[in-house]
């Protein structure tokens, strides 16, 4: 695909970023997560056709999934690109996706075995249904920072009719689909994963391959070896996560944990929020606090009986991750006035935008267990 924004930086150009703005600067310093947020997009829509999904129809998701998160000039730019090409034929392998890139935008948490039964039985093979749930919960976190940077730059923001930011339910059967014992409420305690499609074994990578998953710690979990499945992606994807979560500076380590678990709150990912309430527990040492947000109800407010700053970064977390998001600029406004810089600001939208990812990988591609 020829773009002149191939190379130059994507949300930078749809954010309106002005070079010399605290934003740009700020953006420098997480210079890791801004390089590999763009690796990732190059990784999914600039190598050319693939054999199961082809160029055209990935274009074609990302279109339908910003509109559904109601970004509509992410969703005007992937029509452009669109345009230069032969469209997407309206195939019935095309509309399964569709489909499923629908659920993945609306209803994650929703999202059964089944659904991946459907995908293979009109065609689409393994590596394919990865990467479509790649692609998009990939375009569902751009939608995120950009909303989040047009909010801190003061850039007009596109305001969809958002739903409540409240906390979102997890199914409370008792049983996974393979029969192990499940989680039925939201936890810190650890919990398994198990994948509703094979992960590829390791013997089946190449070694070149197989070092990477073993220099990122991926190469004994199922999960991450389903994702695997297309690897140049999963490698963005790892390098943006420890871009926006393991650096020094800006926001500390534990309301970006927070941020995350709120996220998935929102999400209804029981998962995500076990091990990122985990981690803020374990680096606040306000384990009461967190299990509070842990505890929500399904339908109720996150941030209430926290203290100022965490009811904040809370409230504007949820508002964000809602579909479409519904973060504003008051809340930005208020997170200022409790001192947060640019910096943190930054860190904070990316910590939650990029739950808007992970919580659609795990929740579309397999469940949580607790034997």
């Amino acid at each position: 695909m020829t773009s002149t924004l191939a190379t130059a930086d994507l949300l930078d150009q749809l954010a309106d970023i002005a070079p010399d703005s605290p934003l740009a600067a700020a953006r420098i310093t997480r210079d890791a997560a801004t390089r590999h947020i763009q690796g990732s997009y190059r990784a999914l829509f600039t190598a050319g056709d693939g054999i199961d999904f082809t160029l055209p129809e990935r274009l074609e998701v990302a279109r339908q999934v910003a509109v559904g998160h109601g970004d509509s000039r992410l969703a005007d730019y992937y029509a452009t690109q669109q345009a230069v090409l032969a469209p997407a034929t309206g195939t019935g392998k095309l509309q399964a996706a569709l489909a499923h890139a629908d659920r993945l935008t609306h209803r994650p948490a929703g999202a059964a075995p089944e659904h991946l039964a459907e995908l293979r039985r009109v065609g689409w093979s393994p590596d394919a249904i990865v990467t479509l749930a790649q692609l998009a919960a990939f375009v569902s976190f751009q939608s995120r920072l950009l909303l989040g940077y047009r909010l801190i730059g003061n850039q007009p923001a596109e305001q969809a009719q958002a739903p409540s930011p409240v906390a979102g339910a997890w199914r409370t059967g008792g049983r996974s689909h393979s029969g192990r014992s499940a989680p039925r409420a939201f936890t810190q305690q650890e919990l398994g994963w198990e994948p509703w499609l094979n992960p590829k074994p390791l013997a089946e990578f190449s070694p070149a391959q197989q070092a990477v998953l073993v220099s990122n710690g991926h190469a004994d979990s199922d999960y991450f070896r389903l994702l695997g499945r297309n690897l140049p992606v999963l490698e963005q994807r790892t390098l943006t996560d420890k871009g926006i979560f393991y650096t020094s500076g800006g926001l500390a380590r534990k309301e970006r944990e927070l941020a995350a678990a709120a996220a998935s709150k929102i999400n209804g990912c029981i998962y995500c929020a076990s091990v990122h309430a985990r981690k803020a527990s374990q680096l606040s040492k306000q384990t009461d606090a967190v299990q509070h947000l842990i505890d929500t109800p399904a339908g109720e407010s996150l941030g209430q009986g926290q203290s100022p700053r965490w009811q904040a970064e809370i409230e504007f977390a949820a508002a964000l991750s809602t579909t479409p998001a519904g973060a504003n600029g008051q809340q930005i406004a208020r997170l200022r006035e409790l001192g947060l810089s640019d910096l943190e600001l930054l860190d904070l939208v990316q910590a939650t935008a990029f739950f808007a990812w992970a919580n659609r990988l795990m929740l579309t591609l397999g469940e949580p267990f607790d034997d």
